[in-house]
């Protein structure tokens, strides 16, 4: 696949952080060790030493500000599992900006008749979208009806980088648009899909007689008729990191050029040193992801300082505790904190950032190696950060800094929009 044009991201100027940062070097060792992260830190690794996890192969990193208050290994790249979707987020906002929407193009070839009937092929050309599901598929054929369209009598073609309900492969993700534009065709999850829409939203019943090729080009012949514009890249990578979708991750970093090009854009945005990311793909399957956890930690407030510039915070962008469940599930975890968890046979991760009374902002990356029990794992992560919260204080109110942005709704209630759908 061609490398997307791009313009990376400026270093990060830590002098900007909340005017907290004093110089803009990146943090290289404790420099202002304080006895409660250092306390906990220590009891976390002799609690997983019990587990039979040596202290050796874990890494943490906990830091306020400027000031980082205790590492372990924080500059060693460890298996990072899903954390390796911050990355991701972060590589994808440099690369396109956090209002890029992806477009679908849908156009036909052959005559409209004035009775509906479409007199050849429906022709659609993927542009990347990883979101495309049973609702847009819905909206979009709501559109085709709309502009007349009632039967098609050639086949269905696709073409460019189509994909829907996280499928990668082009002809079945065609056999599902096929089926979401005649509802007398919906499988039960169609229609258990389409109940979540508005009430009103029609059903569309678009026959398509012929069956669904895929193409390696869109045929010269073709006349734009429909442009469908996914969510925005603000709604993928929330929705990605909530449920840590390892399809949309993996699509994402494959359009960036795959998972060092990725790699390379997250490190130099987060100006930590590029042996400290080591990528193979976007999501962190396989444990040949490995991220420091001064790196995952640099590329969180990277992020926040990104987003402030634009009203965002990375509570728009990571699961918030009290407000998504996802993977965060019944974890004991402070509310307001934004986080992200990772998950592999040996390896169970967390990082994000917790609110505190003393400390307003306190980020962290966890890195659990071993095959301790997963729940035991959780509980020792959680306890580490509720020991913090209990030294530091626990805030009435969420900092500013982690209040979500009211610029756009939540992507569960925006999928199907028909406004996305224009006519051309």
């Amino acid at each position: 696949m061609p490398e997307p044009d791009w313009v990376p991201m400026r270093a990060v100027d830590w002098s900007s952080w909340e005017n907290q940062m004093q110089t803009p070097s990146l943090p290289q060792a404790v420099d202002a060790p304080d006895p409660v992260a250092i306390a906990a830190m220590e009891k976390h690794l002799q609690s997983l030493a019990a587990l039979g996890m040596p202290p050796g192969e874990q890494g943490l990193w906990i830091q306020s500000g400027n000031e980082v208050l205790a590492s372990h290994q924080g500059t060693v790249p460890i298996s990072a599992a899903s954390l390796t979707k911050i990355p991701t987020t972060l590589a994808a906002l440099s690369v396109w900006g956090h209002e890029h929407h992806f477009e679908t193009l849908v156009g036909m070839r052959g005559t409209l008749q004035p009775d509906g009937l479409l007199q050849g092929d429906l022709v659609v050309q993927g542009g990347g979208d990883p979101l495309l599901v049973w609702e847009e598929a819905i909206a979009l054929g709501n559109a085709l009806q709309e502009i007349g369209i009632r039967e098609v009598t050639g086949d269905l073609l696709i073409t460019g980088d189509f994909y829907m309900n996280f499928e990668a492969d082009p002809a079945q993700s065609g056999e599902w648009l096929r089926q979401s534009f005649n509802a007398d065709r919906w499988n039960g999850e169609a229609r258990a899909q389409y109940a979540r829409m508005p009430d009103d939203t029609p059903q569309p019943r678009i026959a398509i007689d012929g069956t669904v090729q895929v193409v390696s080009q869109r045929p010269n012949d073709v006349t734009p008729i429909i442009r469908h514009q996914s969510l925005s890249l603000t709604q993928i990578l929330k929705a990605m990191n909530i449920f840590s979708n390892n399809f949309i991750a993996d699509n994402l970093a494959g359009q960036m050029g795959g998972g060092r090009r990725v790699a390379q854009i997250a490190a130099e945005a987060a100006a930590v040193p590029l042996e400290e990311v080591q990528l193979i793909n976007g999501s962190g399957l396989g444990e040949e992801n490995r991220l420091s956890p001064r790196a995952v930690t640099a590329m969180l407030m990277a992020l926040q300082i990104r987003l402030q510039a634009v009203d965002l915070t990375v509570a728009d962008f990571f699961p918030v505790v009290g407000r998504e469940r996802g993977t965060l599930g019944d974890r004991q975890l402070l509310p307001g904190s934004a986080l992200k968890t990772g998950t592999l046979d040996r390896v169970s991760s967390l990082a994000g950032v917790v609110p505190t009374r003393d400390r307003p902002l306190v980020w962290f990356s966890l890195m659990d190696i071993g095959t301790a029990d997963l729940g035991t794992l959780h509980r020792q992560q959680d306890q580490l950060l509720q020991a913090l919260a209990t030294a530091w204080g626990i805030t009435p109110d969420v900092p500013a800094g982690l209040q979500p942005s009211d610029q756009l709704p939540g992507y569960q209630e925006e999928l199907g929009n028909p406004a996305r759908n224009e006519a051309l």
